[in-house]
């Protein structure tokens, strides 16, 4: 559907109800919502007010409202119409005249001030209301090719929709697959809640600037007039089942500080996570990233007997060896018999997995070509992806990587102590922050680098 038709569609309605069309503002706030611009951009291109904008706004979606039956939102025009499209589609017959140039359901429209003869019997003949649901998924990815993270689902499913879970995190390594992770839990349970909004931290917006876009997606749902008041929040969240994903929260997080270290404009995230873990409500706020703020650690879960579910966070494992080896074949690469080496070089990691793959198809590579050389193969590609967490890392944590990269072997803490250049309290301090960033891995109180890692800094 573009976007003409969307706006011929939405006149036909609005003229059906009121006998006017479309005004320019109307028809700008139209596009401007289908293009997903929020109503400070649309009210800059207008040279208006952005009160004035989400005023007129309000009264055009609730005159969607009206002629359609159901609730229409700015966060859900665009799903609406889409669903509107195809209900004209497969209900007209070429025999059917059209009043107005609309035809919804096979049921004309009347004509504007012509009464509805049909009007007392329309609650009996539509026995069954469709849910009304507010999903804003503007910012969330598109999910490609998705592989087993069967177990992995069910237990986030369980975690949200049965134990009521109202912070959670899903964490690990650059490239293992968060965020493909979240869009499938999305697609579905998104169903299970009235409103469902993803937001993208990449930008690093305060928490006040969060709280203003909830409350706006908040406001046109609930047919209110002007936005609701950022105390009254958390009354939303109390009243409604709203399912928030926060992906990329690593961006909250200093560069060359320890772990769990907001930016100065992003300090007030902690207390606002706090608010989300330990007011009663009914919805769940969802963090994704190779970083968790560290509220995240002090969350118990006394219900979950799964360990990988540790304090309200998911810490995502590699892929199985099956899933592994289907994505290599779908880069182009022959399958080997001595193919799970490979994979457990590069830990199962999707993204890491993908870049080396497609580099080794480029130069006409083998699996058995690579596995004869020590070490692995380490492409541009894949450093350039690791340097996006590394610029995160502190000083003392390079330094303490660069002592276990040299380290074939798992080290005990007691060695460490030994060997390491610092203050013992310093180098714990340091060892939770590498862990809690997934640049070293604790074993019956061993720690290590991966190979890959150890590679990269070797």
């Amino acid at each position: 559907m573009n976007l003409k038709e969307v706006v011929k569609l939405a006149d036909d309605l609005v003229f059906a109800r009121t006998g006017k069309h479309l005004n320019d503002l109307q028809e700008t706030i139209l596009r401007g919502t289908w293009q997903y611009e929020d109503y400070k951009q649309i009210a800059t291109e207008v040279n208006l007010s952005e009160d004035r904008v989400r005023e007129v706004g309000m009264e055009l979606w609730q005159t969607l409202s009206k002629e359609l039956g159901e609730k229409v939102t700015k966060s859900n025009f665009r799903s609406t119409m889409e669903r509107l499209q195809i209900s004209i589609v497969s209900h007209l017959e070429p025999h059917h005249n059209q009043i107005s140039n609309v035809n919804i359901c096979g049921e004309s429209r009347q004509p504007p001030d012509t009464p509805n003869q049909n009007s007392q019997n329309q609650a009996t003949s539509n026995p069954q209301q469709t849910p009304t649901f507010h999903h804003d998924l503007s910012e969330m990815p598109k999910l490609g090719n998705f592989y087993n993270r069967t177990a992995e689902l069910e237990l986030l499913k369980k975690e949200i929709l049965t134990e009521k879970a109202q912070l959670l995190t899903i964490t690990g390594i650059i490239g293992i697959g968060k965020t493909a992770l979240g869009i499938k839990l999305v697609e579905e349970i998104k169903q299970e809640f009235e409103y469902v909004i993803w937001r993208s931290l990449e930008t690093c917006p305060t928490v006040a600037q969060l709280q203003n876009n909830l409350t706006e997606i908040f406001t046109e749902g609930d047919n209110q007039t002007s936005p609701l008041p950022l105390m009254n929040l958390m009354k939303f969240l109390q009243n409604h089942r709203c399912l928030i994903i926060l992906d990329d929260i690593h961006y909250l997080f200093m560069r060359g500080e320890l772990a769990g270290n907001y930016q100065p404009k992003s300090e007030d995230y902690r207390s606002f996570f706090k608010q989300i873990k330990d007011r009663s409500h009914q919805s769940c706020f969802l963090l994704i990233g190779w970083e968790y703020p560290r509220e995240i650690a002090q969350i118990k879960h006394p219900n979950t007997p799964n360990p990988r579910l540790h304090g309200g966070r998911l810490n995502l494992a590699g892929l199985d060896t099956a899933s592994a080896h289907q994505i290599i074949a779908e880069q182009g690469l022959e399958p080997e018999a001595n193919g799970s080496r490979f994979i457990d070089h590069y830990q199962g990691n999707p993204l890491w997995l993908k870049t080396v793959a497609n580099f080794m198809v480029e130069l006409g590579l083998t699996v058995t070509d690579v596995l004869q050389n020590q070490p692995l193969l380490f492409p541009q590609d894949l450093k350039d992806i690791l340097q996006q967490p590394l610029a995160y890392l502190s000083e003392p944590e390079k330094q303490l990587l660069s002592l276990l990269a040299k380290k074939d072997e798992a080290i005990a803490l007691v060695k460490l102590l030994e060997i390491a250049p610092m203050l013992s309290s310093d180098l714990l301090d340091i060892l939770q922050s590498l862990c809690r960033r997934y640049w070293v891995e604790k074993t019956d109180h061993l720690y290590r680098m991966s190979p890959v890692l150890r590679q990269y800094l070797g």
